[in-house]
C-alpha cells in the first residue's frame, strides 16, 4: 500500500521567461498569477466566474449538443499533414496539398456528426501556427523552423467554424522531440540560428531523457513558466474553442527514465518522496495555465485527457476497481484533485478498454468517472479507442466481434445515457479512414450523421 499525498504550502516568485521577448503586456502578466500553491480543498484558480456546467435543458437546444470530438495528431504526421505533401516539388503545391486534405476531413468529420476537432499544434518543441516563441514544426515542410507559407492554426480555425466545429489547441506540453537519435540532435542543433531557435539549444539545462525522447524537465519552475506562455500566446491571439494537454506529464519508460535527481535536490525540500513533489510539480502547471486561460479569455475551455485510471482500489480507497497503470502513480498526475478544485473546464479519460476486459472495464470506468464529476462543474466526455476497433487481440476479442460495432455501441450508448457524461472523443482521426473500421464508420453515420451541428 502506498502512502497517502503528503502535501505542503510552497511559495515562490515567479522568475521571468529569459528567452521571450513578446510585445503583448497581457502574455507577460498571465506568467504572474500563480506565486503561491496550497493543499486541497482550496482552489487557485483565478476567481472569475467558473465555466459552468449548464443545467440539461428539457429541450436541449445546439448548445447545449453533447461533445462529438476527435483528437487529429500531428506528430509523426499520424493523422495530418500527409507524407507525401513534404515532398513535392513546390512551396505552392504543398501548400495546397496540406489544406485540401485538412478541408477533405473536416468534410468528412461533418459529415459524421464530429462537432469538436482537438488539433494537436504543439506535437513536441515545434509549432503549428505563427510562434514567437517555438520554431515552426518540421511536420509541415520537413525542416525544423521553415515557414511553411501559411498559418495551420489560423487556417484550421477558419475551416472548421465555417462548418459550425469547434477546435481545440492540444499540446503536449512536455516533449521536445519524439527520438534521441544522433540526426534529431543534429537537427535540433541546426536551429540556434532562428529566431527563434529551439528551446534544445536556448536552454540545455532544462533538457532530460525519458522514454527515449527529450523532455523538460517538470521539476524546474522556469520550465512550467516557458509552457504557460506557449499556451498564454495561442490563446490571446487564436480563437480557439478550448485548450487540451495530453497524458504525456512525466512520461517515462522502464528503460529509460526521467534523470530529476538534481532538480529534486535543488527544488524538493519538505516533500516526503520524490513521488509526492512531481505530483506537485504537476499540480502547480495545471494550475498556473488554468489561471492563466481563465485571466486571458474566460470562455475559452481548458481540459485534460490523462489516462483512463486514476488510481487503483488497492492502493487508494477512492480508487476505481481496476489494475490498470495509474495516471496518479505513473504520470504523477492527480487529475480526480484538479477536478475537485475546479481546475478545469472538462476532462476527457482515455477509457481505452472493452467492457468484457476485467482489468479495467469500460463500465467501471465510466461510472467511476461520473462519480467524481457529479458533485463540480467539470464536464467529462470519454476518450474511446477508436485505433483498437477490427484489430485482433488476445486479451480484448470484443474489438473483431462483428467488426468491433456491438463494443462501439454499447460504448456510446453508456456515454450518452448515464448522468454525468457529456460527449465522447474517438482517438484518432485516421482510423476513420482504415480498411478495419470502416463497418464502426457506418455505425457512426447511421448513428450521429444525422444531426445538423451548428455553433
Amino acid at each position: 500500500m502506498k502512502k497517502p499525498e503528503f502535501t505542503i504550502t510552497r511559495c515562490r516568485r515567479i522568475s521571468p521567461v529569459k528567452p521571450l521577448k513578446l510585445a503583448g503586456a497581457l502574455i507577460a502578466a498571465s506568467l504572474l498569477l500563480v506565486s503561491c500553491s496550497s493543499g486541497p480543498p482550496k482552489s487557485l484558480v483565478t476567481p472569475l466566474p467558473p465555466v459552468a456546467k449548464p443545467p440539461l435543458p428539457t429541450n436541449p437546444g445546439h448548445n447545449q449538443e453533447p461533445m462529438r470530438g476527435v483528437w487529429l495528431a500531428t506528430v509523426s504526421r499520424l493523422d495530418w499533414p500527409p507524407v507525401t505533401s513534404v515532398n513535392v516539388s513546390s512551396a505552392a503545391l504543398r501548400i495546397s496539398q496540406q489544406k485540401q486534405a485538412l478541408t477533405d476531413k473536416l468534410d468528412k468529420l461533418k459529415s459524421l456528426g464530429i462537432n469538436t476537432v482537438f488539433f494537436q499544434v504543439k506535437p513536441d518543441g515545434t509549432a503549428l501556427w505563427a510562434s514567437k516563441i517555438l520554431p515552426w514544426s518540421d511536420m509541415l515542410t520537413g525542416n525544423i523552423g521553415e515557414d511553411p507559407g501559411y498559418d495551420p492554426l489560423q487556417f484550421m480555425l477558419d475551416e472548421a467554424h465555417k462548418r459550425g466545429m469547434k477546435v481545440h489547441a492540444w499540446f503536449n506540453p512536455y516533449r521536445v522531440s519524439v527520438n534521441t537519435k544522433p540526426s534529431t540532435v543534429a537537427e535540433l542543433n541546426r536551429t540556434l540560428s532562428l529566431h527563434p531557435a529551439s528551446v534544445y539549444v536556448l536552454h540545455r539545462d532544462w533538457i532530460r531523457t525519458s522514454g527515449d525522447r527529450f523532455v523538460l524537465d517538470p521539476g524546474i519552475p522556469e520550465v512550467r513558466d516557458w509552457i504557460t506562455s506557449i499556451v498564454a500566446e495561442v490563446v490571446a491571439r487564436y480563437p480557439v474553442d478550448g485548450v487540451q494537454f495530453d497524458d504525456y506529464f512525466y512520461a517515462e519508460s522502464p528503460g529509460s527514465t526521467l534523470n530529476d535527481s538534481q532538480t529534486f535536490r535543488q527544488y524538493g525540500q519538505g516533500f516526503s518522496s520524490k513521488a509526492d513533489w512531481r505530483r506537485q510539480n504537476t499540480q502547480l502547471l495545471i494550475e498556473q495555465v488554468s489561471r492563466t486561460i481563465k485571466q486571458l479569455k474566460p470562455d475559452v475551455e481548458f481540459g485534460v485527457s490523462p489516462a483512463g485510471v486514476w488510481r487503483n482500489i488497492s492502493h487508494d480507497s477512492a480508487g476505481s476497481d481496476t489494475r490498470g497503470a495509474a495516471a496518479y502513480d505513473e504520470s504523477f498526475a492527480d487529475t480526480r484533485r484538479w477536478v475537485q478544485q475546479g481546475l478545469l473546464d472538462y476532462i476527457a479519460p482515455q477509457v481505452y478498454w472493452p467492457f468484457s476486459r476485467q482489468a479495467a472495464r469500460y463500465d467501471v470506468l465510466a461510472k467511476w468517472w461520473a462519480e467524481v464529476v457529479k458533485p463540480t462543474k467539470t464536464r467529462l466526455y470519454i476518450g474511446i479507442a477508436l485505433y483498437k476497433v477490427g484489430e485482433p487481440s488476445k486479451n480484448e476479442p470484443d474489438w473483431t466481434v462483428q467488426d468491433g460495432v456491438p463494443e462501439l455501441k454499447k460504448q456510446l450508448d453508456m456515454n450518452e445515457s448515464l448522468a454525468g457524461i457529456d460527449g465522447t472523443i474517438l482517438f484518432r482521426e485516421n482510423y476513420l479512414n482504415q480498411p478495419q473500421t470502416q463497418q464502426a464508420v457506418n455505425y457512426l453515420q447511421s448513428r450521429w450523421g444525422h444531426s445538423s451541428v451548428t455553433r
